[in-house]
């Protein structure tokens, strides 16, 4: 049997196999961050292709948390009407639906990549100002960011626990909180853009106090069966900046918290980190989580081929593969996985006669 192919129990849910849909902004939403056709077509063909799990771009859980006025959102009954037949399409075809959360902090209110514009964008044209852990700008082509305090720190983590139980009321059967990419919870964590002096500044504790808050958060709002992943960026990519071994570190601290998974990107804290990219960059620091922090994780980066994710699955580097670029370039991709790897391909019935 193919490890790829085996079913993964996460909490009281099982998905079919161990390929998934990474997170990816489609910058396509409507008025207030609503999905549209592009949404259930886009998600909905990764479920009818085989992926186990398909999991939404960066949802905001509040308005100013979108990355640019064309993101999605989960901060309304609005949004969760929306999203509900999205969710209950991909369930239909055998996959997990699963809702990324997320904050972009001081990447918000930004043109999307569509857009004549770049940086940030000016009330004028929809825009509005972000929120932050201080008010130092991404770079200065974005917009000057507000600094949360302790009020507004507390209402982010409500606003997150609030969008994990809107999206199970709209049929998702996982949730993923993003701490990634330079957006707000990884913010708090890098030493790179938190140079706060209180309870949430300095030390490692202090810097990981709002991304383990929010996790304690969002597990007592879906219940003890849902399971919680956290995507984080386990490195920086610079010197002085969030390193792997803060990241074993961050790990352990939102496993306690009630996450079961850690998915493991990099970057996006800073314009100026110098990324190796290649064939299965990331790997081996999925693989460093899972070994040291003894937390089951997902790999994700530049993983194009079955061979290639069977092997990260039996050299015990990850337990889950999640593709990204791949699935944009060919929806099917776990159907033809399965078939070059020995294991049942599994076809909707209504493509059967092709294969």
């Amino acid at each position: 049997m193919s490890l790829l192919f085996e079913p993964l129990p996460l909490r009281a849910i099982t998905l079919p196999n161990r390929v998934g849909m990474s997170p990816m902004c489609q910058y396509s939403a409507g008025d207030d961050g609503l999905p549209t056709p592009w949404h259930a077509v886009h998600l909905g063909s990764r479920a009818v292709g085989g992926a186990g799990l398909v999991v939404t771009e960066a949802t905001a859980v509040t308005a100013e948390g979108r990355i640019s006025p064309q993101d999605t959102g989960i901060w309304s009954g609005r949004h969760v009407d929306a999203w509900r037949p999205i969710a209950a399409f991909i369930g239909a075809q055998g996959a997990v639906p699963a809702m990324q959360l997320g904050h972009a902090g001081f990447k918000a209110s930004t043109y999307s990549p569509f857009a004549l514009g770049r940086g940030g964008v000016p009330d004028d044209e929809g825009g509005w100002t972000p929120v932050a852990p201080g008010s130092t700008p991404f770079t200065l082509t974005y917009r000057t960011p507000r600094a949360l305090d302790a009020a507004g720190i507390a209402e982010v983590v409500e606003a997150f626990a609030t969008g994990a139980s809107r999206a199970l009321d709209a049929g998702f059967r996982a949730v993923e909180i993003h701490a990634a990419h330079g957006y707000l919870l990884h913010e708090f964590l890098s030493p790179l853009t938190n140079d706060r002096t209180d309870g949430y500044g300095g030390s490692l504790a202090n810097r990981m106090r709002l991304a383990v808050e929010v996790t304690t958060a969002v597990r007592a709002a879906v219940g003890p069966d849902v399971p919680v992943l956290a995507r984080i960026s386990a490195t920086d990519w610079i010197d002085g900046g969030w390193s792997v071994e803060d990241s074993v570190e961050l790990a352990g601290e939102l496993a306690a918290a009630g996450a079961d998974l850690i998915d493991c990107s990099t970057g996006g804290a800073s314009p100026n980190a110098t990324i190796p990219v290649g064939p299965g960059y990331q790997v081996p620091l999925a693989s460093r989580i899972r070994a040291k922090a003894g937390v089951p994780t997902a790999a994700v980066g530049l993983i194009t081929e079955p061979e290639q994710a069977e092997e990260i699955l039996a050299d015990g580097h990850a337990d889950l593969v999640l593709l990204g670029r791949e699935l944009l370039r060919d929806p099917y991709w776990p159907r033809r996985a399965a078939m070059k790897l020995g294991a049942e391909p599994g076809w909707a019935p209504q493509y059967r006669r092709a294969f």
